[in-house]
């Protein structure tokens, strides 16, 4: 029951595809004019391994999403999902941005200002007001302490820190550096002050919505820092300083933003006898103020309170918005800005309100021709803002509606942005061509993570449960990304639609002889080869060798995003004839493998890993010429691509499976390997993707692997027994020892579980020269989730390759996996549950007694509402073996499950462990007939799923189904029979006579 991505259908994905988001699938960092500072892409799990056969090849239609792995992003990991959580998009990192993430500040924190920050509030807005009034006296009050300030206790948490910084403002040429060296406790000053949600179809898959974003002040930035700290260090300075600050335009506005953005629940709530009733109405009056900054502030004072539904903003809503529209030209971008960013907000809150606007005033200062103009902006802040518009927009039902008559204006837009700017190339150090003998910084690798194995059912693909939020990606959040994410979103909306704008500009593109715009028509055929895939068929005979051509082009960032767009149509690809695409594409990649630039490197090697999953089996009469190209990269790469290698390495063994098992490819690849495996220390987090590499091929070459199993099998215990022995030294000592690193210990139990796969029985002797059932034992009962998660992977393993270490130890691991069964932890409770079922197949009528530790918690996982598929469908499966080997226990609660049991199991091919599930199912209904009597139709739906049982089940089918028929009698059954769906009935006829 181990396998990877969920497909209702017979005919679904092959086995070896894998998710893109699980690939990290982001934005090619050379789309988006990122960093390349990206982790390692994350990995699925391998090919159905433990009783599905192989299912047939995909038919063309979109690619999946992991083909939105991008040059530079996440490449080299691979992870095995851990939760089964709808996809998440992901974005691909934008043009590198400041090395530093967003730090916590010591100033106003949410929800512990307390009734202070009420007080502070309003009499921040009292001295705001009267300091802009005529004449100095203003000025001088606005000098002075607010004493609502003084009674904030996370504002005085470090005062002699804020103070030095304070003081150093004025010593600091880069107002950016100022900000975040100077004032590390302080967070962005232009946060995002909203998130916006992207939707959540296939086709957003590629990309997550950034939760902040950073620009730069272009005006008045240093007093921008200065207000910052006037802020957030007011309670701390002295009034001989704070009049220093008298001269700084906004500064106490600018305090008042800040509290603001710190306690917006707070100023909304009784306890405080909502101040904001007050406030609301003055900021709207601030719209007006002839200053440019105090029109800015005003406006993003009150846009912290649309996303919480504030209700002063709501009874103001009409008003607040015939401001907005009456500042849609401001001559001020800040005010421009956050004009966009209320209307965005607006649109997800309130689009009630800015529906009338959308058609009324549509040339004037409707919305989407105001964002229309505005994503154009001179200032490129402005127009990231209005571009983030489309976003929001297509997740409305509205969308199409609203947007088809703007789209012949609105494309363009969208694909000039996306084009590198001058800056981006140089960030992206665009003119350097070649660069793989340049070491890589240690900045250039992310910190690893690894992700606990997840048994799943043969004909899924893996979702990639944890949603990574790249500090950098969000950070590095630009126009030309913004671009791309909103043209990816909107050919997912608008299908076949948008290519009659597109497909002009495209061709114009294309083929242009600017490598620049070339570059950018590339990254826009990408962009929409999930949303506009069918429509996008017919021109695929000529473009696709047009992108191969693309591959050998001078320039390094055209070269490297098509890698990425090639890798969007590999499944269109891999469904021709090999000789016409697929050979080609794989030569040119793997040259590309070997690039001298190490973007290109990365991109082709993430290409070739989503080509490697699409084609499978296909590769197997290339493998030799593959693997050559593959091990001499080890040779050349350096740090951050070598783990990217690894994951392709990985990826190859779980596509081509059993075909690596060939004394040839052995004697290429693990040298290297095991090479690699004796440098690292035990300490070396690099050990992650390179276990989970080995844990594929160790799968892959089975037998093939004994020769190298002993050092790698003793090394994987090894690292379980220490991690499990500093965690228990800082339980025991938390004061003198650090809490140890369980990843660790994660990766080691899941390369040990592709080990028991790989080597079957030959692993017996390993275990009996272990202790590794006790350290499961204790893993099985750690505290972290993943490590029980890859824990009971581990047991199901063990279960089939040597039971007889794993039986001793039964009467000790069965309560412990009874308390597992809880969906809220749901990989954990996944690979359970399967453990359970590996566990009856062994034990057969000895687990009797362990039945009622176990049963209720599976009926109530199989009836619970909202439960993933992957588990609803290992919960089937193991029922149906419990009632297999104790038929007369589990028989009674029949009637609970039959019906979302039969459901569950109607859709997976035909397998072993389908059909020990329903020989389980046939003894129970034999043993109580009348516990399937009410949903008997929904039991002939799930026997007709069956293309070809083994000939003694289809035996059980016959007889249960013609005893039905007796027993009702022929006027019943006609009766019955006329309720069955015409294709039920002609196919329970066919095969059974019924």
């Amino acid at each position: 029951m181990r396998a990877t991505d969920p497909a209702s259908s017979p005919g679904g994905p092959a086995p070896c595809a894998r998710d893109a988001a699980a690939r990290g699938g982001r934005w090619p960092a050379g789309v988006t004019g990122g960093s390349g500072q990206t982790a390692p892409r994350p990995r699925s799990d391998p090919p159905p391994k433990k009783h599905r056969d192989p299912p047939p090849k995909k038919p063309p239609g979109p690619p999946k999403n992991r083909t939105g792995t991008p040059p530079q992003s996440s490449a080299g990991s691979r992870c095995r999902p851990r939760e089964e959580p709808p996809r998440t998009p992901q974005h691909p990192p934008g043009p590198p941005g400041p090395p530093f993430p967003p730090q916590p500040r010591h100033g106003v924190a949410a929800g512990r200002a307390g009734p202070a920050a009420g007080a502070a509030a309003a009499q921040g807005l009292a001295v705001t007001q009267h300091s802009h009034a005529e004449g100095g006296a203003g000025q001088a009050e606005a000098a002075e302490p607010v004493p609502g300030f003084q009674q904030l206790p996370d504002l005085r948490a470090h005062p002699p820190q804020v103070r030095r910084r304070a003081d150093a403002v004025a010593e600091r040429a880069d107002p950016e550096e100022q900000r975040q060296s100077a004032f590390p406790e302080l967070p962005p000053a232009r946060g995002r002050l909203h998130q916006t949600r992207v939707p959540q179809s296939p086709g957003r898959q590629l990309l997550p919505h950034p939760r902040h974003h950073r620009y730069p002040d272009h005006h008045h930035r240093l007093q921008g820092r200065a207000a910052d700290v006037a802020g957030a260090a007011a309670p701390t300075l002295q009034p001989a300083q704070l009049r220093g600050l008298q001269h700084l335009r906004g500064g106490a506005f600018g305090a008042l933003q800040k509290i603001c953005e710190d306690s917006s629940e707070l100023l909304d709530s009784d306890a405080l006898n909502r101040p904001l009733n007050v406030m609301i109405p003055k900021f709207l009056q601030f719209f007006k103020h002839c200053s440019p900054k105090i029109r800015s502030h005003a406006i993003a004072c009150v846009n912290q309170f649309i996303m919480d539904r504030a209700q002063a903003l709501m009874e103001n809503i009409d008003t607040f918005i015939e401001h907005l529209f009456a500042l849609a030209a401001d001559e001020e971008p800040e005010v421009r800005r956050n004009v966009c960013r209320a209307l965005v907000m607006l649109l997800e809150v309130r689009i009630d309100r800015l529906l009338p606007h959308m058609h009324s005033i549509i040339q004037v200062r409707c919305p989407p021709q105001y964002m229309l103009q505005r994503t154009q902006d001179g200032d490129e802040n402005v127009a990231l803002e209005a571009c983030e518009f489309w976003l929001t927009l297509a997740e409305q039902p509205v969308c199409k509606e609203v947007l088809t008559a703007h789209l012949v204006q609105l494309i363009p837009i969208l694909v000039h942005g996306m084009r590198y700017s001058e800056i981006d190339i140089i960030l992206l150090k665009g003119d350097v061509e070649e660069d793989e003998a340049v070491p890589d910084s240690e900045q250039d690798i992310k910190p690893r993570f690894h992700k606990s194995r997840t048994v799943t059912l043969a004909h899924e693909e893996p979702h990639d449960g944890d949603e990574d939020d790249d500090d950098d990606a969000l950070s590095d959040w630009n126009l030309r990304k913004c671009s791309a994410a909103a043209l990816d979103v909107l050919a997912n909306v608008f299908r076949e639609e948008l290519l009659p704008h597109l497909l002009p500009l495209l061709k114009e593109l294309l083929f242009h002889l600017e490598w620049v715009v070339k570059e950018s028509g590339i990254l826009v055929l990408g962009a929409i080869a999930e949303g506009c895939m069918q429509g996008m068929v017919p021109y695929l005979p000529e473009l696709v060798p047009h992108l191969i051509r693309c591959l050998a082009d001078r320039k390094a960032l055209v070269r490297s995003i098509a890698c990425w767009t090639l890798s969007r149509y590999a499944h269109w690809v891999v469904a021709q004839p090999p000789e016409l695409y697929l050979k080609p594409l794989m030569t040119e990649l793997l040259q590309r493998v070997l690039d001298g630039n190490k973007r290109v490197q990365e991109a082709a090697c993430s290409a070739f890993a989503t080509l490697e999953e699409e084609a499978c089996t296909e590769l197997v009469p290339y493998l030799s010429f593959i693997l050559d190209t593959l091990v001499f990269a080890f040779g050349k790469y350096q740090h951050k691509n070598l783990l990217i290698l690894y994951d392709a390495i990985g990826t190859l063994a779980d596509s081509v499976g059993h075909h690596l098992n060939q004394p040839e490819y052995i004697q290429k690849l693990m040298p290297p390997l095991i090479q690699k495996w004796n440098e690292l220390k035990d300490e070396d987090k690099d050990l992650f993707p390179l276990l989970e590499c080995l844990s594929s091929v160790a799968t892959a070459l089975q037998s093939g692997f004994l020769p190298y199993c002993e050092p790698v099998y003793q090394r994987c215990v090894t690292l379980v027994q220490k991690t499990l022995a500093q965690a228990m030294m800082y339980n025991q000592h938390p004061e003198q020892y650090e809490a140890p690193d369980k990843d660790f210990m994660i990766v080691a139990l899941d390369l040990l579980s592709g080990l028991a796969e790989g080597l079957g029985g030959h692993v017996e002797q390993l275990v009996a020269r272990s202790n590794v059932m006790t350290l499961l034992f204790q893993c099985m009962q750690d505290t972290m989730p993943e490590v029980r998660q890859s824990s009971f992977a581990l047991l199901g393993d063990l279960t089939k390759a040597c039971f007889v270490h794993v039986k001793p130890c039964i009467a000790e691991f069965m309560p412990i996996l009874g308390t597992n069964l809880n969906p809220e932890f749901i990989s954990v409770c996944n690979n359970a549950t399967w453990a359970i079922g590996e566990i009856c197949m062994q034990m057969g009528a000895e687990m009797q007694p362990y039945v009622p530790l176990v049963l209720n918690n599976l009926v109530e996982i199989i009836n619970r509402p909202n439960t993933p598929k992957t588990l609803l469908e290992n919960t089937a499966i193991t029922i149906g073996r419990l009632g297999l080997v104790c038929p007369q226990e589990v028989a009674p609660t029949l009637p609970q499950f039959i019906r979302p049991w039969c459901t569950s199991l109607r859709n997976i091919r035909d397998n072993e462990e389908k059909d020990s599930a329903f020989r389980g199912v046939c003894l129970m209904i034999g043993a109580n007939p009348g516990g399937v009597a009410q949903d008997f139709i929904f039991f002939c739906d799930a026997v007709a799923s069956w293309l070809s049982p083994k000939e003694d089940l289809r035996e059980m089918f016959y007889k249960i189904l013609h005893g039905f028929r007796a027993q009702v009698g022929e006027e019943n059954w006609r009766r019955f029979s006329e309720q069955l769906p015409p294709l039920l009935k002609e196919r329970l006829a066919a095969f059974y006579g019924v």
